[in-house]
């Protein structure tokens, strides 16, 4: 099976659901399971189920991919419908509960790295197809993955009911009669299956998603899902209905943005097989998403930038291996590993194949996180219209193509104040991101409010058994 095969295969479930009638373990007369899972595989594709739960080179929906977070390593859980490793027994309620509050069949709580807050706008019908193309459609894994291993106390699931009280709504998608269908379909996939939010909106110190600042940016690991709101400085307010169209499709807008990390999986998942009539209602409602702008920002990131080079000055100073110079500039290290495919002046490639490095949402943001989680991890992003590859030079020290944290450090800088932002990236923004992001100081409220239960207990134990001494001495 070729990579393209094999990407499509796990990417677009609606294939394997094409041959349900050769997997189907069980099937109506009629066909009406059948017909359910099929359009369940639809939903599987449209909230990007893939992308989380089918590790690299893994068995589709198997589990095991590690997925960086604030407070550590979690690995997504087997899906198949494997009785002993899956979800095989679970009944349809049980399902529901596990998709919209985050409730397993055993009773523990999943974390919210499993979208649940979102996918809890699901209507019925889309549960009950889901639930169908899971257990019908999809070939069991009985493999079970590496479990999540979080730190004390948020090991202790049991910690996760106190976080749903606070930040987990009850209620269903509400449909909005001032609105067209279109606008709402949209909303419901933006909402709901695609959970836009749960990435382009930021989190609060217990990780909880700021709804005032919906769809205004957020960190994700080491990438930065930006503002994509209607702002037209700091969101994407300036872009057509058609470019959104174009972008959530292939990944590709020339002269503004390319999709990479978490983004380029939902479109390489997800986005891209959408019908063309949902991926319209996306962008028919994301036009109308309330404005968040920045005050810092006085042009688009798109806009930012201009050719250059700065390779010119190099001429006539000594090269970089010379006895006279060990230590690269900026501009020697954009020269030597990046001005072959983005070309001297950054303009990249005729085709666009290599993106232009000004007028691009990267370069263009604020943000260094993208630039350098794009150096170190690369990008590669595989779309019914083609591949985008780009190599990572954050590698094992082994690696002769690998960048030190200082060498990135330089690099990002010199593209930023290039073809940019204007900044200065440090050695410590780099390492923050090569461990996979900021971390949260969630763990360590945690800890301090175990500690603060705890002691409270004591106390209380404390304060019981003296009592009951002083009556028996009174006695």
């Amino acid at each position: 099976m070729t990579s393209l095969t094999r990407r499509l295969a796990i990417a677009f479930p609606l294939l394997i659901a094409s041959a349900i009638p050769m997997v189907c373990h069980a099937a109506d007369a009629g066909g009406t399971a059948s017909a359910s899972a099929q359009r369940g595989a639809y939903i599987a594709v449209a909230s990007d189920c893939a992308a989380c739960h089918t590790a690299p080179g893994g068995r589709p929906f198997a589990g095991g991919l590690p997925i960086s977070s604030p407070v550590g390593t979690i690995y997504s859980t087997n899906i198949t419908p494997s009785v002993s490793a899956g979800i095989g027994d679970y009944t349809e309620a049980e399902f529901a509960k596990a998709i919209r509050k985050g409730i397993r069949k055993d009773g523990e709580n999943l974390y919210p790295a499993m979208p649940y807050t979102s996918y809890r706008l699901l209507t019925d019908a889309d549960v009950h197809d889901l639930y169908n193309y899971f257990l019908l459609g999809v070939a069991p894994v009985n493999v079970a993955p590496q479990p999540t291993a979080l730190p004390f106390p948020l090991n202790i699931r049991l910690s996760m009911m106190a976080w749903n009280l606070l930040f987990l709504s009850s209620g269903s998608f509400q449909v909005n009669p001032d609105q067209t269908a279109d606008w709402n379909r949209g909303k419901y996939l933006v909402d709901g299956p695609a959970h836009c939010g749960e990435c382009h909106t930021p989190r609060g110190l217990l990780m909880q998603v700021q709804s005032g600042r919906y769809l205004g940016g957020g960190q994700v690991g080491p990438w930065f899902a930006p503002n994509i709101t209607s702002d037209a400085v700091s969101g994407i307010g300036s872009w057509t209905k058609q470019e959104i169209v174009q972008f959530l499709r292939t990944g590709s807008l020339p002269d503004k943005a390319r999709a990479g990390g978490s983004m380029g999986e939902a479109v390489e998942h997800s986005f891209q097989y959408l019908t063309p009539a949902d991926l319209n209602s996306i962008a028919t409602y994301m036009a109308t998403v309330s404005p968040i702008h920045d005050a810092a920002d006085s042009m688009p990131r798109f806009d930012l930038g201009a050719p250059g080079s700065a390779v010119a000055t190099l001429r006539g100073e000594n090269t970089v291996g010379s006895d006279t110079d060990a230590s690269p500039t900026g501009a020697e290290l954009y020269s030597g590993n990046c001005a072959s495919c983005h070309s001297a002046f950054g303009q990249g490639s005729k085709d666009n194949y290599y993106p232009s490095l000004f007028h691009n949402s990267v370069t263009g943001a604020d943000e260094p996180s993208n630039l350098i989680a794009t150096i170190l991890f690369g990008v590669h992003r595989t779309t019914t219209t083609g591949e985008a590859y780009m190599p990572g030079f954050g590698g094992q020290k082994s690696d002769p193509n690998q960048l030190s944290n200082s060498e990135i450090a330089l690099l990002a800088s010199y593209v930023f104040q290039q073809y940019g932002y204007s900044q200065s990236v440090s050695e410590s923004d780099v390492a923050v991101i090569r461990q996979g992001g900021p971390t949260s100081q969630i763990l360590l409220l945690a800890r301090i409010g175990a500690a603060a239960a705890g002691a409270a207990v004591v106390l209380l134990l404390l304060f019981f058994l003296f009592r009951g001494r002083g009556k028996r001495s009174a006695a």
